[in-house]
């Protein structure tokens, strides 16, 4: 088999291939960098805008605080009092004594039985409503009232914190009186319709105070 031998005194070379993919590098790199430079530009663009935005509603809610100062330092102490009242009744209108008792019904045991509730406190924070009760309930061993406190707790729907225990000390009964103060939030949904809700078996002769 012949051998091909290259005589030639400068070996084949073509030296435009490094600078074509050198140039080629350095232009993608350059489209690169305008696309990188214009989309700065106009996130901070947007943030600027936001920022602006941003400003101007600190002010106006600067503004509106002012004011609502101005008007309350403007009030004297009668008005302010009646004025704290209407917010109040505002509230309670909003609660539900229907919807209390069928949360109850489902919530405690049927071993407890409820002797006593009222409503001490009602607030309204966005479309959802708060109220602060007492609730005095009947049951015949600690261990019951512990076991509901944890499963009303996990609940999410009250929140009690055990205040008091009295014994019942009248003839033929046994067991003792647990006063819970407890923090009632309804759950989210439609409100009940108190004249269209039949009263629950729980609601029928529980004294109640400080409503409606």
């Amino acid at each position: 088999m012949p051998t091909k031998v290259n005589l030639a005194s400068k070996p084949f070379s073509n030296r435009s291939l490094p600078w074509v993919v050198t140039g080629v590098v350095i232009a993608i790199s350059l489209v690169i960098l305008v696309f990188i430079v214009r989309a700065t530009r106009q996130a901070n663009a947007r943030a600027a805008v936001i920022q602006a935005e941003v400003n101007i509603l600190k002010t106006q809610e600067h503004q509106v605080r002012q004011k609502a100062e101005a008007v309350k330092n403007s009030l004297t102490a009668e008005q302010f009092q009646a004025l704290t009242a209407a917010h109040t009744l505002v509230d309670r209108k909003q609660f539900s004594w229907s919807r209390l008792f069928a949360d109850l019904e489902s919530a405690l045991p049927g071993n407890v039985r409820v002797k006593r509730i009222a409503v001490r406190d009602v607030a309204t924070r966005g479309n959802e409503t708060f109220a602060d009760l007492e609730l005095t309930v009947v049951a015949k061993s600690p261990a019951i009232i512990t076991d509901m406190i944890a499963d009303m707790n996990r609940g999410g729907v009250f929140q009690p914190v055990l205040k008091s225990q009295t014994l019942q000390r009248g003839r033929g009964e046994s067991g003792a009186e647990y006063e819970l103060s407890v923090n009632y939030k309804p759950r989210a949904g439609a409100p009940i319709d108190d004249t269209a809700l039949s009263v629950p078996p729980l609601a029928r002769g529980v004294a109640t105070g400080g409503g409606q």
